[in-house]
């Protein structure tokens, strides 16, 4: 099952758990002003992001808007 597909179909985010950590805490600082923003402007269901990151024992800290 893909987790992170954009809506409208295209792949917008990596799988591989590691890249992913890298893509999104880039778009945290670059882009987004926080996590809630980036998952409604790239499709991404939040939960299975945060799951996802989880794996690799990185949570999501608000105040620092990165995955840490």
């Amino acid at each position: 099952m893909e987790l992170y597909v954009k809506k409208g179909g295209s792949t917008m985010l990596p799988q591989d758990p590691a890249i992913l950590l890298s893509v999104v805490n880039a778009r945290l600082r670059d882009q987004y002003p926080d996590l809630d923003e980036l998952c409604q402007s790239e499709g991404v269901d939040r939960a299975a992001l945060e799951e996802k990151l989880a794996a690799l024992d990185y949570r999501y800290d608000g105040e620092q808007n990165q995955f840490i």
